[in-house]
């Protein structure tokens, strides 16, 4: 099992864990709030070029070329749309932000690229991680050679959600069931299996989600070890001293993820 530590940033705590050990990163806590990326990447790489995206809850993944250039586009132009950053050259700082939802960090031991994905139940249920995956091993990447970080994010015995929720997350675990399976027999045959994502709820057409077990069972899928993935112990929800949580509180405040790509030789 991955260690997970907390460093210290301007008298302030962020997460990192031992997986990613080969590139600077970190899970920033609300003490940085309202700082962002362009302040926080400091505290990893002080001169990686800063990489974020607007956040849409889907599952487009993009790379640094796709965005739009600064240098030729209005400052007030608006951030490209896209729930995950990959890549494509060293020193490159790339954000996710994150209340509830699962900020996960992914590295690549061979190349020394990176990504970084916000995977919340929608891009769950749209494979976003897969997806981000997909692109590294467009790139060149190996199944074998990744390493996984999934931090902070609401833990699923408190993450009460309907059925049909539930249901669109479970059938990229259980494709077996088919497309055409009702949203209570995607959701019974998951509570069945081992390691499930979800708990059952005593209220009636509820169900409890871990999306970071989802995330998980689905880099498993791809033929990622277990060793190769790791899920921070640590709720959202629960922990309010270190944590927004949009659903304690309801307001739209967020901590930052963030990990630098590296020269291999690094």
């Amino acid at each position: 099992m991955a260690d997970w530590h907390w460093q210290t940033w301007q008298g302030e705590e962020f997460l990192t864990c031992d997986l990613l050990g080969d590139w600077s990163h970190g899970f920033f806590t609300r003490q940085f709030w309202p700082q962002a990326p362009e302040t926080l990447t400091a505290a990893l790489a002080v001169d990686a070029a800063v990489q974020r995206v607007k956040q849409v809850h889907g599952n487009r993944v993009l790379t640094p070329a796709d965005l739009p250039n600064p240098a030729t586009t209005e400052s007030a132009s608006p951030r490209a749309e896209a729930d995950g950053l990959l890549s494509d050259r060293p020193r490159q700082a790339l954000w996710v932000c994150s209340a509830d939802c699962s900020p996960v960090l992914i590295g690549d031991r061979a190349t020394g690229q990176v990504a970084a994905v916000h995977a919340g139940w929608r891009g769950t249920a749209q494979a976003i991680v897969p997806v981000a995956v997909g692109r590294l091993q467009a790139q060149g990447s190996r199944p074998e050679d990744l390493v996984v970080a999934i931090g902070p994010a609401i833990a699923g015995a408190v993450y009460q959600v309907s059925v049909d929720v539930a249901a669109a997350v479970g059938r990229t675990l259980v494709p077996e069931t088919g497309a055409e399976a009702a949203d209570e027999a995607v959701v019974a045959e998951l509570l069945t299996r081992h390691e499930s994502p979800l708990l059952a709820d005593s209220a009636p057409g509820k169900v409890r989600l871990d999306v970071r077990q989802a995330n998980a069972l689905q880099l498993e899928h791809l033929g990622l070890g277990k060793a190769q993935v790791a899920i921070a112990p640590h709720c959202t929800f629960q922990d309010p001293n270190r944590f927004f949580s949009y659903r304690r509180t309801g307001e739209k405040q967020v901590q930052w993820s963030g990990i630098v790509s590296r020269d291999i030789g690094d």
